[in-house]
């Protein structure tokens, strides 16, 4: 029975220890990041991981179209705002959102969901989704290697730019 307890302390540990190795090795490829913007006493900050292009073909390749993809890499995005904000017509409450995607030619869905702490989109759960806005992606004047997360002043409204590639999308929000 010893030999038993040590054996399966011991497999777990390798487990544990394989784990952490690879979750480290591919944030080292993909650096964690914050977006952060400020106008008077509105704060928002955007937490991501950064892939790079690699010469990959990103969106409709390594991102398909039509899924749920976590808009970066390793950690679903998150999003935190100190104060309500006009989101699509609905007004979110101050606190902290996982930021998903699916990414299309045309047209991109951009969702928020309530639950936070995901490991990409693996365990997405669209019921837990707040709100979801449709917008539409342009075509960036050169290619961007790392994906890139911008909040910008767009007049009295902060807008969420993504960037990847030859694809950006703006992300609107409004203050209350």
């Amino acid at each position: 029975m010893k030999k038993i307890l040590i054996s399966a302390a011991i497999v777990i540990a390798l487990v544990g220890a394989t784990f952490f190795y690879l979750k480290k090795q591919t944030k080292s490829h993909s650096p964690a990041e914050v977006a952060s913007y400020q106008q008077g006493d509105f704060q928002m900050s955007i937490y991501y991981s950064r892939p790079y292009k690699k010469g990959r073909s990103i969106f409709g390749g390594l991102e398909p179209y039509g899924k749920v993809w976590r808009t970066g890499a390793n950690e679903a995005t998150e999003i935190e705002i100190n104060q309500d904000v006009s989101w699509n017509g609905v007004t979110l409450k101050s606190g902290r959102y996982a930021l998903f995607t699916i990414p299309d030619k045309t047209k991109w869905t951009v969702i928020l969901n309530s639950e936070l702490g995901q490991w990409g989109a693996f365990t997405y759960d669209e019921t837990k989704d707040i709100n979801r806005v449709v917008v539409k992606p342009f075509m960036l004047p050169d290619t961007v290697q790392q994906f890139t997360i911008n909040i910008l002043k767009e007049g009295e409204l902060p807008v969420v730019r993504l960037k990847w590639d030859l694809t950006g999308v703006d992300i609107p929000f409004s203050t209350l």
